[in-house]
C-alpha cells in the first residue's frame, strides 16, 4: 500500500511540475447577415395600356412583350434571392 501511495505521488508531482500548454483554437460560427439587395421595380406591363376596341394583332403583340417583360423580371427577382443567399 505504501508504495502504490509512493507511486501516486510521483506520478502528481510529474504532472505539476509541467507547465500549460497553451493553443489558440479558431472556431468558425455561422453569423446571419441582413440581405442588403435593392428591391426590384415593377415594369410597366405591355398590357396595361390595352382597350377593347384594339386589334386582335396588337392584343397578341402585346400578351407576347409581356410574357418577355414577366421573363426577364423573373430573372430579376431570382438574382435578387440569389444575391442574399
Amino acid at each position: 500500500m505504501k508504495w502504490l501511495l509512493m507511486g501516486a505521488v510521483v506520478l502528481m508531482s510529474g504532472c505539476a511540475a509541467r507547465e500549460p500548454e497553451v493553443r489558440t483554437v479558431r472556431v468558425e460560427v455561422p453569423v446571419q447577415v441582413p440581405c442588403r439587395v435593392s428591391a426590384v421595380p415593377v415594369p410597366a406591363w405591355s398590357t396595361d395600356s390595352l382597350k377593347k376596341t384594339d386589334s386582335l394583332e396588337l392584343k397578341v403583340r402585346a400578351l407576347l412583350a409581356e410574357r418577355r417583360q414577366r421573363i426577364g423580371y423573373e430573372r430579376q427577382l431570382e438574382a435578387a434571392v440569389s444575391a442574399c443567399q
